[in-house]
């Protein structure tokens, strides 16, 4: 949203600038009670007594958020961003998301196909077995089912079980603990711990989604620091490596069932975990006091740094950012709202008020293309010509895009990846650089002129199009999303100059993304929209040909309706290889290289994830792809400030 759309925030926050900005002047009033020094002194002794030294203060850090976590229980299928950043402080890992990989925390490495410690085995089937089909669906086996039967990993092995007995493959995976790891309260975390989870997670009391716990055949402890999952047959999962179920404390909670845990005081507002610390006191719509935990893992190296961690819970980022200025926050968590104040947030950061953090988002701005759209949607063929797509891409200045939006902040890639994944293709990706002459002789070769010197293109000798058709198109764009808007305004202009003429429609969300065939976007019905797309893995599949929504299913994901075999088969294989094969990295990287070329959709940026701290708050680390930015909250420290007390 632009600054000006929200008067009373923007009055607010000009009016703390100003105040900022101005000389200020601070009193403080110490009241000291009456002390009384008893010494006791040889006769003649003339020596005077020593001041008794100052208490040190706790060293204390407070973070400031939108809102408060609904519950601390791991297996609560809380939602809400403030529930992650408290869980950081309570819950280390067990598994960090960071820079676009995963990293072990309370684990000594997470399992690999190269290591020998998640292994593919054969197993044995037969009729009523639990299985994943060819299609990936779960399932339980009859006559008719299509399998990949063992050994099958490619597209035309499948076969219709028949019944008796058929081979197939499934994967085993041996998780170790770190052996130091305890709970809070000083009792060993065992392997017994992730298992109880397991046994949790599976219960139908406990709220959340089972798609795991549902495809695994076995999770157990295999003795005191491993555990083993064991997927069903068929599902060949490349997230095994995450397979790890974050620890329950058994011994506090074995003997309670599954559906009093969610409402269970030890586990919703003061659970054990084997974070830095412990929560103290949650007042309701106030703050969650956090203290230091002293049986954390990493106490000997001196972790945490802070004696007291405190969550205060605000109205909105405007709040934030007055409690940034006044003292009373140290951080500002990410909130979606700081980005509409970024101007504003930049000055007071010039002014060494404040400092704005900030690392391109798990989101992904682009420009999708309607390259075949539905039956219903009748205009001409504009976009399934793959060297209109480049022309276009060649009349968008997408760095001019990332100044604009995100002041310079992020980046724009070449795939559906960032360019920091570490799948991406750093040299092979067809790049699309600003290039307005290029785009308009492209335009001319193809047969979009603008003949008559009024600005407008129009087809001449355009296959599948009328001659004298103007190149007049829609941009969608959605209406609740400020971003969106102003994107689909500069990409207006930029293609204006490239003689092709563009309005704007803007849509409430739930319109724009709604269900097809009504839906704009799901129901294939658009010329081109600009709108933010999140991922949370290498997706190729979302322009898959089988993806396309169509009255077969219109919940697929390839709203552009683009589809090239070749780049089918290369994801297909992608898809079905596993991490740490050969084939998982050479497949992902080549259905990039296509897509780039092809261009179903352009990328133009990734969206910014920012954050804010007080200049004297120290190992502050934005990451990209960390659940909170609280991810290392252990090594937090604050600086005192010159002249304070020791």
């Amino acid at each position: 949203m632009k600054l000006w759309r929200c008067p009373l925030l923007a009055l607010t926050v000009i009016a703390l600038l100003l105040a900022a900005c101005a000389p200020r002047v601070v009193t403080v009033t110490v009241t000291s009670p009456p002390q009384t020094v008893v010494v006791t002194a040889t006769p003649g002794d003339a020596t005077t007594p020593s001041p008794t030294p100052a208490p040190t203060e706790p060293k204390a850090l407070n973070v400031c958020l939108v809102g408060e976590p609904d519950t601390l229980y791991l297996y609560g299928a809380s939602k809400l961003p403030a529930t992650r950043h408290v869980m950081e402080a309570l819950y280390d890992g067990p598994i960090d998301h960071r820079s676009h990989a995963y990293q072990p925390v309370i684990l000594e490495k997470l399992p690999s196909l190269t290591d020998g410690d998640a292994v593919t085995s054969t197993t044995y089937v037969r009729r009523g077995d639990r299985v994943v089909d060819a299609d990936g669906e779960l399932v339980d086996l009859d006559e008719g089912v299509r399998l990949r039967p063992s050994g099958c990993i490619t597209t035309g092995c499948e076969v219709t079980f028949e019944g008796g007995i058929l081979a197939m493959d499934r994967l085993e995976v041996t998780f170790a603990l770190r052996q130091d790891v305890t709970w809070s309260d000083g009792e060993p975390l065992t392997a017994r711990d992730s298992a109880f989870a397991f046994e949790v997670a599976s219960d139908p009391a406990t709220p959340g989604y089972r798609y795991l716990t549902e495809r695994t055949d076995t999770y157990r402890a295999v003795d005191r620091w491993h555990t083993e999952w064991i997927g069903v047959p068929g599902f060949m999962d490349p997230s095994y490596a995450l397979r790890f179920f974050p620890p329950l404390p058994r011994h506090q909670l074995e003997d309670l069932p599954a559906s009093e845990l969610p409402g269970y005081e030890g586990t919703r507002r003061r659970p054990l975990g084997w974070g830095a610390f412990v929560v103290d006191e949650w007042v309701q719509g106030d703050h969650i006091t956090l203290s230091r935990n002293p049986n954390y893992y990493r106490a000997d190296e001196g972790l945490p740094y802070l004696d007291q961690l405190v969550f205060r819970v605000m109205a909105d980022e405007g709040e934030i950012v007055a409690g940034l200025l006044s003292g009373t926050c140290d951080v500002g968590a990410h909130d979606d709202g700081f980005n509409a104040l970024i101007p504003l947030l930049l000055r007071l950061e010039d002014q060494r008020l404040l400092e704005v953090t900030s690392a391109p988002d798990g989101g992904l701005a682009l420009l999708s293309f309607g390259v075949q759209p539905s039956e219903a949607y009748e205009r001409p063929d504009f976009f399934g010509e793959t060297r209109v797509r480049q022309a276009i891409a060649k009349c968008v200045d997408r760095r001019a895009l990332v100044e604009e939006i995100t002041y310079g902040r992020s980046v724009s890639p070449n795939s559906y990846l960032p360019p920091a994944h570490p799948l991406y293709p750093q040299e092979d990706l067809t790049s699309w650089s600003y290039d307005l002459a290029g785009g308009r002789a492209l335009l001319d070769e193809i047969g979009w002129r603008d003949t008559d010197g009024d600005g407008v293109r129009e087809s001449q000798g355009v296959e599948g199009v009328p001659d004298g058709e103007p190149f007049e198109v829609t941009l969608l764009a959605s209406a609740d999303s400020a971003t969106s808007q102003e994107t689909a305004r500069i990409l207006r202009a930029q293609l204006a100059d490239c003689g092709l003429r563009v309005e704007i429609d803007a849509l409430p969300r739930w319109e724009l993304f709604a269900d097809g065939p009504e839906g704009p976007l799901f129901g294939r019905q658009f010329d081109l929209a600009a709108a933010t797309w999140w991922f949370d893995h290498p997706s190729c599949e979302r322009y898959l040909t089988s993806e396309i929504p169509s009255e077969e299913t219109w919940s697929g994901a390839n709203i552009t309706g683009y589809s090239n075999p070749s780049y089918d088969m290369t994801c297909h294989q992608a898809r079905r290889a596993l991490p740490g094969s050969l084939a998982y990295d050479r497949r992902h990287r080549e259905a990039q290289i296509i897509f780039s070329e092809d261009l179903p959709a352009l990328p133009l940026f990734m969206p910014l994830r920012v954050a804010l701290v007080r200049p004297s708050v120290e190992n502050f680390e934005m990451d990209a792809t960390a659940e909170s930015e609280l991810w290392n909250v252990e090594s937090f420290d604050v600086r005192r400030e010159e002249g304070a007390s020791p």
